[in-house]
């Protein structure tokens, strides 16, 4: 079968090349799955900006529109850590909308691949980690609140917790939050997942997949979910400069296969976005993030 994939092209503009943050990422991804032949102009969807209903549902809408006019004050804007500009704006507010439309996707066929979000350390009313909105919970509410879904679980292995994600949906019925990720690591301060797995530096990649497996298991058993959304972070990776953990690029993809094999032997949807990955070799960084739709396009293909 043919994966949607989805993507936009305003998700990477001219943004600091010596920033920490791999903004060009995004289109050198795109780019690198046309190159494969893995994304088409036939399974290719562009998002619309998020609707204000759906980010009034779990961000504050203050700061929304403070973000937005570019009226944070000087300590949140230290907190975005990104330097604010129009393009900075537009490919916030799509972002978000591109994981709803990614996990609207998956329910009708199944999988679908984003190739953004992950965004998992923005809070209700403050950004942190690089991350502005919570697209995870964004989508994770826009989810719950349509026909026919209850439970929606995050499964989020990308190197750092997903604090944000676990704050904002610690009280939302239905919404089972689940993070493995390296315990020495960001965000210092940990909040509660439903499900937590801190991880020691340096951990190679038998013992990680073993962790992987074992923990999906304990995850699916107790949200019983009717769909998954999967922050694949690639910053696990053992050249990763934020990492600390030991994980080869086979190891990677071991991972997302064995996630994404498990959910389509239950029948579970899945959405996938790609989380975390800094790599200062931005053409690899890439390659490395389309692993996910490379075995999300492998698993699925018998489908």
């Amino acid at each position: 079968m043919t994966i949607p994939i989805v993507h936009h092209p305003d998700y990477s503009f001219p943004f600091p090349q010596k920033h920490r943050f791999p903004m060009e990422k995004f289109g050198l991804l795109a780019e690198y799955m046309r190159s494969t032949g893995l994304l088409t102009r036939s399974n290719s969807f562009r998002p619309a900006p998020c609707r204000q209903g759906w980010l009034i549902q779990t961000h504050c809408p203050d700061y929304l529109a403070r973000f937005a006019q570019g009226r944070l004050t000087p300590q949140e804007q230290k907190q975005v850590n990104l330097p604010w500009s129009p393009g900075l704006v537009r490919r916030t507010f799509l972002a978000p909308s591109g994981t709803v439309l990614a996990a609207q996707l998956a329910l009708q066929h199944g999988i679908a691949c984003h190739l953004a979000g992950g965004t998992h350390h923005a809070h209700f009313d403050y950004a942190s980690g690089f991350c502005i909105l919570n697209d995870l919970a964004i989508a994770a509410n826009v989810l719950l609140g349509q026909e026919g879904i209850s439970r929606v679980l995050i499964f989020d292995v990308d190197v750092h917790q997903g604090d944000g994600t676990a704050a904002l949906l610690a009280n939302t019925p239905g919404a089972f939050t689940c993070s493995i990720h390296c315990e020495r690591n960001f965000p210092f301060e940990k909040q509660m997942s439903d499900l937590d797995v801190a991880l020691p530096d340096g951990l190679g990649d038998e013992d990680y997949l073993e962790v992987v497996h074992e923990t999906l298991q304990h995850a699916l058993a107790q949200s019983r979910p009717d769909i998954v959304l999967y922050d694949a972070g690639v910053d696990v990776y053992q050249g990763d400069p934020l990492g600390k953990l030991n994980i080869s690029e086979q190891g990677i993809r071991q991972r997302d296969r064995l996630v994404l094999g498990e959910l389509k032997r239950r029948g579970i949807p899945a959405a996938t976005v790609i989380g975390g990955g800094y790599d200062d070799n931005r053409a690899s960084l890439a390659k490395r993030h389309g692993i996910v739709v490379e075995e999300a396009c492998d698993v699925f293909a018998a489908s």
